[in-house]
């Protein structure tokens, strides 16, 4: 029998202050990279996918610094000395990025050229050095040069009426050091030659022996012969360089009359928005990386010197163009529930009971299915989907286009400002414009972050009469199939009435007008998400408080919202055991005795993405299992909209707690557990216990998969 109850209080009582409650964002987003860095430096990691890891890391440290470092420099620039609930300022915090940047560069390079190359070289997979170039070699990549190369450049040479050339952001470059005069008496001793897009970074050279591949870099041919582009001037140094600039756009959506016209402006500019990152090859002599510097208006504190390409990016074309499966992981298969394998008609299916998908493990091919059913079934009089990351070359929205084309009642809500997708939604948006789709940009000031695709469907019943029926899909991930391959994520079919008739009016906000209604199942940002995650979160401190059992299992991309912060301290000191899974940053700091001692934060980082987002509660024995569109960030629950939906098939309930949540807990390989101080340290398996990898046991158990360790 429980004693009387007891008034939980905010986390007060702590002994840290207040702002060292909470851990720094973007020394978080480098703390993250460091550990996709140990993917590429881990031996049992196939050889070819360690390489993948390293490329991406480089992926993610280009948008760290077109975003998040670029944010910050605009900070300093204009003399904003707020602080983060961290406590830090932008000074103090580029200082440190700065320096966290610089090591991870240098551990990316050393481990490139200490172990990686030279692992590969074993396995037959050569970038041999231009002075390691044999005559035979010399001489196909001359004629390449001659034949690819040359005719596509374009050299500067910089006098008064060649001024600096604008240099493309994240764009391949070459600063030429020359001497001596040109045709016209000419000597100002420095040329830019600009390497175009359509030039492939890296090469294959032709080799005569079976399973023996040889790679060389664009930069190596470019400085074995630069001197073709200044005849009768001599090349004093040839130096690689790169600039990376913001790339965050700007549109003032409260003065904008039509947000796709604007937004189109603005990509333009992306590639020239200020330089915030200059990064150049070791071998660039001062003077030039001066004279750069200068160009771009940076410092040397914007400087960067590696030791190879300046884009190791660019290496992800090899793993592609390498048929060695022995060095990457192993294919597979994704599968169908048992309840949709072979089903004829998807709609009665789902009249029938829910639908689970755990991508990638499970298919895609159910939502596409869905969406396709619906644009063929002459019964489907109305198709209405959300749209945020879709990719270039998407059947989803052309199935879509030839809904409309059937003559259905399309609506799609397109997300313009979703980070670098930005143009591939308008080229859709106008295509579903033209075969009279309708088309919406969401809510001004607030980006459409929800995945949701809503089937209106006339039906017949027992009795002969005709009704209309919903159904819906709602997701944790984009209606994008080539992520859905990379990335975890959970998907709903559903014919509940009561989800469908919340979806159907979340699309009422989004396209019309009108104040938000109450809601049955749907939690949603930015009007109810916050206040019912905070409630969910009391209410297990509560029964903490009271002596009842009480549990929070939370998985997501990253954790910074502070209120929720507070309110996961609170439960913590009311003696409810908190597991956290976050994949990327977090800001609350685990295990502090006195403020998060029942709290433990772990990241699983394998083959995989971690994507999805599943909340847990307890919640007096009930279980209340919740999968959402959104992490616990400020900006997801104020400045987008989003869903969070309820599980409500007791079976696929316990579906979700065990393949999302149990296996990440149990997972002794994959996972990294954070200290009170924000380092992780990699689990390790305890002597006795079998080793658990929760992304190889999901592929064994719902894929058609070989035996494999990821």
């Amino acid at each position: 029998m429980s004693g009387p109850t007891k008034k939980v209080h905010a986390a007060t009582a702590s002994p840290l202050a207040h702002h060292e409650q909470f851990l720094n964002r973007e020394l978080g987003h480098l703390a993250f990279n460091r550990r996709v860095l140990a993917q590429a430096e881990d031996p049992s990691v196939p050889l070819l996918e360690r390489l993948r890891f390293l490329t991406i890391v480089s992926s993610n440290l280009d948008e760290f610094f077109e975003i998040r470092v670029a944010g910050l420099k605009e900070k300093i620039k204009h003399g904003i000395r707020e602080t983060g609930p961290d406590g830090h300022d932008a000074a103090w915090v580029y200082a440190k990025v700065s320096h966290d940047v610089r090591q991870l560069i240098d551990a990316q390079y050393k481990l490139l050229n200490d172990v990686l190359l030279p692992a590969l070289e074993t396995e037959q997979i050569f970038f041999p050095r231009r002075q390691d170039w044999t005559p035979t070699q010399k001489h196909w990549i001359r004629d390449y040069f001659m034949r690819e190369v040359l005719p596509v450049l374009t050299p500067i040479g910089l006098d008064p009426a060649h001024p600096f050339p604008r240099v493309f952001n994240k764009s391949l470059n070459f600063a030429v050091e020359l001497s001596g005069k040109d045709a016209f008496g000419r000597n100002s001793g420095a040329a830019i030659v600009q390497a175009p897009r359509a030039l492939p970074r890296v090469i294959r050279l032709p080799s005569q022996k079976n399973h023996r591949y040889e790679f060389v870099f664009l930069s190596s041919v470019m400085h074995d012969h630069v001197g073709e582009l200044f005849s009768g001037m001599q090349v004093q140094g040839c130096y690689q360089f790169r600039v990376t600039r913001n790339s965050d756009l700007f549109v003032d959506e409260e003065e904008v009359k039509d947000m796709r016209i604007a937004l189109q402006g603005e990509l333009l500019e992306r590639h020239f928005g200020h330089a915030v990152r200059l990064e150049v090859a070791d071998n660039c002599s001062a003077r030039m990386a001066e004279f750069l510097l200068a160009q771009f208006a940076l410092s040397a504190d914007d400087l960067y010197r590696v030791d190879g390409p300046v884009n190791l990016y660019r290496l992800r074309e090899v793993p592609d163009q390498v048929d060695r499966p022995e060095l990457k992981y192993l294919e597979f298969k994704p599968d169908l529930p048992a309840n949709l394998d072979n089903a004829a008609d998807i709609f009665a299916c789902l009249q029938q009971r829910d639908v689970l998908l755990h991508h990638p493990y499970q298919s895609f091919a159910p939502v596409l299915n869905f969406i396709r059913a619906a644009a063929e079934d002459p019964q489907v009089i109305a198709i209405k989907q959300t749209v945020y990351r879709t990719g270039t070359d998407s059947e989803l929205m052309e199935t879509l286009i030839q809904a409309a084309q059937f003559g259905k009642e399309v609506t799609v809500v397109v997300e313009l400002m979703a980070r670098f997708d930005e143009e591939a939604n308008i080229n859709w948006a106008t295509r579903l414009e033209a075969v009279g789709a309708h088309v919406v940009y969401g809510v001004v000031g607030h980006k459409t972050h929800a995945k949701m695709a809503l089937i209106v469907r006339r039906e017949e019943d027992a009795n002969g009469k005709t009704h209309l029926r919903r159904y819906v899909h709602l997701g944790t991930g984009n209606y994008h199939p080539r992520t859905a391959r990379l990335y975890t994520d959970f998907g709903l079919l559903t014919a509940n009435e009561s989800i469908c008739a919340d979806a159907n009016d979340v699309f009422k906000q989004l396209t019309g007008l009108g104040r938000a209604g109450r809601l049955k199942h749907l939690w949603q940002a930015p009007f109810t998400l916050h206040k019912r995650i905070l409630a969910a979160i009391h209410a297990e401190a509560q029964a903490a408080a009271n002596g009842q059992p009480a549990r929070i299992i939370a998985k997501m991309n990253a954790l910074l919202e502070p209120q929720v912060i507070h309110a996961l301290y609170a439960a913590s000191q009311a003696g409810v055991k908190i597991d956290l899974i976050v994949r990327g940053v977090c800001a609350l700091r685990p295990g502090i005795p006195g403020l998060s001692e029942n709290i433990r934060v772990r990241s699983i980082i394998g083959r995989f993405l971690e994507h999805s987002r599943i909340f847990y509660f307890h919640a007096a024995g009930e279980a209340h299992v919740f999968l959402a569109s959104a992490d616990w960030m400020d900006r997801n629950f104020f400045r987008r909209i989003e869903i969070c939906f309820p599980v409500l098939d007791p079976a696929l309930k316990q579906r979700v707690i065990r393949e999302g949540l149990d296996s990440a807990l149990e997972d002794n390989v994959q996972a990294w557990l954070m200290n009170p101080d924000g380092h992780y340290e990699r689990s390790v398996t305890r002597r006795g216990s079998r080793q658990r990898a929760t992304q190889s046991e999901l592929l064994q158990l719902l894929a058609h998969s070989p035996l494999a360790s990821i």
